[in-house]
């Protein structure tokens, strides 16, 4: 199943109000009386169908989110089409348990490292607040799945922070793990650094 937000070309980081925009816009585009009577009307109207059923998705995830007392930009990723294992530490993250994640990551052959791994990784370590190597594994995902909406949202967000346009950090002075208190530390400037993954 397509990630609906890829469908309507925005980002799960998206407010609710670009969202919508984005949504009026590409109905506008494929709204079947701009079609009548016109070779491509069965075309246009399918695609209207998709338009409204991302829409309608994501619409009910985000009110159960709401509902559930989490943030939608705290959900990494959008569970549909991936492999049960990576299924299974999106949940991981998405509760906080973050060393299990990375454990499960860890379990899993490097020969079957695709851009998913890459990008889960990513998230492990920039809540860990392990900048520079949250930044290069974002990269290797977006390399190895250019087309990815989810992979370039986060890339690009650490990519801001690199060049000082979100808060910025030194990749020189970041924090390497190497003990219980350092971990701490980090998370704790990770939590100051523009709410770090929190939108």
């Amino acid at each position: 199943m397509k990630d609906p937000y890829e469908i309507l070309g925005v980002s799960r980081t998206s407010s609710d109000e670009d969202i919508k925009q984005a949504y009026r816009e590409l109905a506008k585009k494929y709204h079947p009386d701009k079609y009548a009577n016109s070779p491509l009307a069965d075309t246009a109207s399918e695609k209207m169908k998709e338009i409204n059923n991302a829409y309608d998705r994501i619409l009910n995830d985000r009110k159960q989110a709401k509902a559930e007392g989490r943030r939608t930009s705290d959900s990494y990723g959008y569970a549909g089409g991936t492999e049960p294992v990576y299924i299974r530490i999106r949940q991981m993250i998405n509760s906080g348990n973050f060393a299990a994640a990375e454990q499960e990551l860890q379990n899993i052959p490097s020969n079957e490292r695709a851009g998913e791994w890459y990008y889960l990784m990513g998230v492990v370590v920039y809540k860990k607040g392990w900048l520079e190597d949250a930044y290069n594994y974002f990269e290797t995902a977006c390399r190895m799945d250019p087309a990815n909406v989810e992979y370039q949202s986060m890339f690009n967000r650490i990519r801001q922070q690199r060049s000082g346009i979100q808060g910025g950090y030194n990749a020189s002075s970041a924090p390497t793990p190497c003990g219980c208190c350092d971990i701490c530390a980090c998370m704790l400037c990770s939590d100051c650094l523009c709410s770090c993954c929190r939108g």
